[in-house]
């Protein structure tokens, strides 16, 4: 639901209300009475939720170096290392 802001003409209070986009704007002021005004508020940010928002969700991965391969000696992976009885 929206948050609307309002202001009373008479006592100059501002407040802020959560309203359905159906319902009546407010008329009168809970403290004194005075009209209300709706205001034209800034609203917040658009908040994304879920995956797919973010920069890193779509970077690519850094591929391999192949002059650094060529520099660096393979090491030994646990299949290349066989047990013999």
């Amino acid at each position: 639901m929206p948050t609307y802001e309002y202001e009373c003409l008479t006592c100059k209070k501002m407040f802020e209300i959560f309203q359905s986009m159906n319902d009546k704007p407010l008329k009168k002021c809970s403290d004194c009475g005075g009209k209300l005004k709706k205001l034209i508020s800034r609203g917040s940010g658009i908040i994304f939720k879920g995956t797919g928002f973010y920069e890193t969700d779509y970077k690519k991965k850094k591929e391999p170096d192949p002059e650094k391969e060529k520099t660096e000696p393979k090491k030994p992976s646990d299949s290349d290392k066989k047990e013999t009885k």
